[in-house]
């Protein structure tokens, strides 16, 4: 065994290392879809722009650019479960299909302006980035 193999054994790959930062996140967005469901058709269009006033606010009094993309981003993080478990349950509703957690962290790859491949073809239905894109 060499060293890279040992040290991959150890402490995992790069990807089990992303995957394992980003269960948490997943967790989240999957324990807000019972209180998600909930909500009636109305109240789900509603949640969108209450997150682009949540937005606006907190880049209102950005002193610069760069400022104002930190705190952008920060919002961001923060909308980020409750606009994934939406997406998820506006899906199931106008669709019939539920977004897998695997279609999640896609998302949140996305997000984060990474590289995502989505393998097989109904992999590619993860919608959930353009939510983030259609608040901004």
């Amino acid at each position: 065994m060499g060293f890279d193999q040992l040290l991959t054994k150890v402490f995992g790959s790069s990807n089990q290392r992303f995957l394992k930062s980003v269960q948490p996140l997943v967790e989240k967005i999957n324990e807000l879809e019972p209180a998600i469901k909930k909500l009636s058709d109305e109240q789900l269009r509603g949640r969108t722009a209450e997150f682009k006033e949540q937005l606006q606010l907190a880049v209102a009094d950005a002193s610069d650019p760069e400022d104002r993309k930190r705190r952008e981003r920060e919002a961001l993080e923060e909308i980020l479960p409750e606009a994934f478990a939406i997406v998820r349950e506006a899906s199931v509703r106008t669709t019939g299909m539920r977004h897998f957690d695997v279609q999640l962290i896609g998302g949140v790859v996305l997000h984060q302006g990474k590289i995502a491949r989505c393998e097989p073809v109904k992999a590619r239905r993860s919608l959930l980035p353009f939510r983030r894109t259609s608040i901004l």
